[in-house]
């Protein structure tokens, strides 16, 4: 594939590509956990009580993670052993 055809099909080619996606969704999946909790007041074993507020921080710090390593997957090549002629 080359680079002006490469595009979000890159997401499985490479173990980095696939590490990246795989912590891309769980950060989602934390976050919209930690919302829910956080909408819910639940508690959490160490954190204690969770309020709307936490919650919302929770889910904004899994959501920021979440896209950070979605891009990093999409378009950033790991560098261990790639030789393109180099």
């Amino acid at each position: 594939m080359t680079n002006s055809t490469a595009g979000l099909g890159g997401l499985f080619e490479t173990r980095f590509s696939i590490g990246a996606t795989v912590v891309s969704a769980l950060a989602v999946l934390l976050g919209i956990a930690f919302g829910v909790m956080g909408y819910q007041e639940m508690s959490l074993p160490l954190a204690g009580e969770l309020s709307i507020v936490t919650g919302m921080v929770g889910l904004l710090f899994g959501l920021f993670f979440g896209i950070v390593a979605f891009v990093a997957a999409a378009y950033m090549d790991s560098g261990y052993g790639d030789d393109h002629g180099h």
